[in-house]
């Protein structure tokens, strides 16, 4: 199962809308080395079929399988909004979790931010965290 370090993590992030969230986080991910170019694309098309929204302030934006090829290695970023971003349907993200995942492994993923989901207060958590520290903390 794959941690979230400090590393992963971009504290203080503004976007004006969910596609610009998903470019920088994609654009991270790039960076990284995790994934190539047209994994974007394929964040994008992801979004635009259904909402990656969780709840409690967190949304998982990751690519479609037409796109898991372009998936060098199994890696997470976080990017921390603490303004939110609007994510639709009256949602607002705090949190937002970029999943690259060759396999499957994106499930245990999704496993553990549910426990996460369940805590209570975690909302108000990640939007008020002022350090990689009390993120990684807020969802263990």
């Amino acid at each position: 199962m794959l941690t979230i370090s400090n590393n992963d993590i971009v504290l203080a992030q503004v976007a004006n809308d969910k596609q610009q969230a998903i470019k920088s986080i994609a654009n991270n991910l790039i960076d990284k080395g995790y994934v190539g170019s047209g994994y974007l694309d394929g964040m994008l098309a992801r979004e635009a079929q259904n909402s990656t929204f969780l709840g409690s302030g967190i949304a998982i934006p990751h690519g479609t399988t037409d796109t898991r090829d372009q998936v060098k290695k199994t890696a997470i970023v976080v990017h921390h909004f603490p303004q939110g971003v609007d994510w639709g349907d009256g949602n607002k993200v705090y949190l937002a979790i970029g999943i690259a995942a060759q396999s499957d492994q994106h499930l245990a993923i999704l496993k553990q931010l549910t426990k996460v989901l369940s805590a209570d207060g975690v909302e108000q958590q990640l939007q008020e965290a002022n350090s990689a520290e009390e993120i990684v903390e807020s969802t263990q």
